[in-house]
């Protein structure tokens, strides 16, 4: 007879996301491929990103020329592309390191600046991750804020009293403002979701790839992101909805005062569960550094999807009035084209024909644990 425990492991639960019914272009368009992050020291970012376990897998140099070309920057780039673990289908990174950079950027600023990005990743391990920063902080050599973990039941998994033996089903997480680069770590309870969030046993922090992403844009709604799934082919989860102080698990992340909000909408490929994205327009006064989110300028400027259609998504792009450059060849010899959002969002749309080596999950499941 099988014990409780094994019969446990085996329950799958499916949970209803809710989703606007849309027709979708089929670009092929995958989740967010790549985080680009500039610096004017990629020794240190490597290092920095080694312990979260991401590995470079590709580099390349351009001449400023190449440069003011591919990205409008006039300046000699190295770009360095990293992979966390096996994982190379959404949730790399790509450092881009200036020879002279177009500013400082947004930097340590207060949370929820407009203009911000925010990398989200699993981890094994938040409360350690917690403890390393609060030490960093202390010894103050780079600014950083972590802010507390905090658990809730995201999902509505939980059903029943919960008890010992019945028990909680969470998730907990915290943010980690930085002048270098803002984290969101997540840690689960009581279950998984498979293909989202891969953590190598070997990995330092026990962190994975990066599953989605956090953009604070300077909108006035989110009808200027709209594009992402008429020209992008992403699907918006749900219409704009407002998050507040009521709610637990934002109120800690973002660090919301008494009476704040902040509109929310989130967008997913359809051929890939990672490498979402989450938008957020404040509802209050904040600090608008979206002058400094430009390509060129250290910090998250740039983010990356791949498609099969890039001739395709480059007139629907076009179509939209967006002004993409015209596809030429990045740093990596890849097909590519950039363009930028009336929000001040920049994107690099890559061509691959190849499928990954880790097949995308495009199902979302939720499978329940001890």
């Amino acid at each position: 007879m099988k014990s409780l425990t094994t019969l446990y492991l085996i329950i799958f639960t499916m949970i209803a996301i809710p989703s606007i019914s849309q027709s979708l272009p089929e670009t092929g368009i995958s989740g967010v491929y790549e985080v680009m992050i500039g610096v004017d020291n990629a020794d240190y970012a490597k290092k920095y990103f080694a312990d979260f376990g991401f590995k470079t897998i590709d580099s390349s140099t351009i001449s400023s020329k190449e440069a003011q070309k591919i990205y409008g920057v006039n300046s000699k780039l190295t770009s360095y592309r990293l992979q966390n673990g096996n994982i190379d289908s959404h949730g790399l990174l790509r450092i881009l390191e200036w020879e002279k950079p177009l500013g400082e950027g947004i930097g340590y600023a207060p949370v929820e600046t407009i203009g911000s990005r925010i990398a989200v990743m699993m981890t094994k391990d938040i409360f350690r991750l917690y403890d390393i920063y609060q030490t960093a902080r202390a010894v103050g050599k780079k600014p950083w804020l972590p802010t507390k973990p905090i658990a809730d039941d995201l999902f509505g998994l939980n059903t029943g009293e919960r008890d010992f033996f019945n028990r909680p089903v969470l998730v907990r997480e915290n943010a980690v403002y930085g002048e270098f680069f803002n984290h969101i770590f997540f840690q689960r309870y009581g279950y998984k979701i498979p293909g989202y969030g891969t953590i190598k046993s070997e990995t330092p922090l026990k962190t994975s790839e990066f599953t989605h992403h956090d953009f604070i844009i300077n909108a006035k709604s989110m009808e200027q992101m709209s594009y992402l799934s008429s020209a992008l082919g992403l699907q918006a989860e749900d219409e704009p909805v407002i998050d507040g102080d009521w709610l637990k698990g934002p109120k800690r992340v973002f660090q919301m005062e008494p009476g704040y909000s902040h509109w929310y909408q989130g967008f997913v490929s359809p051929n890939n569960i990672c490498g979402k994205l989450k938008f957020f327009i404040p509802r209050g006064d904040k600090t608008n550094k979206s002058n400094h989110q430009r390509i060129g300028e250290k910090g998250i400027t740039l983010h990356s999807f791949y498609t099969p259609k890039i001739k395709m998504v480059h007139q629907l792009v076009s179509g939209h009035k967006l002004n993409p450059t015209p596809i030429l060849k990045n740093e990596f010899g890849e097909q590519s084209f950039l363009f930028s959002d009336t929000a001040g969002v920049s994107w690099q749309i890559i061509e691959k024909t190849d499928e990954p080596k880790n097949k995308p999950i495009t199902k979302l499941e939720f499978e329940l644990t001890d």
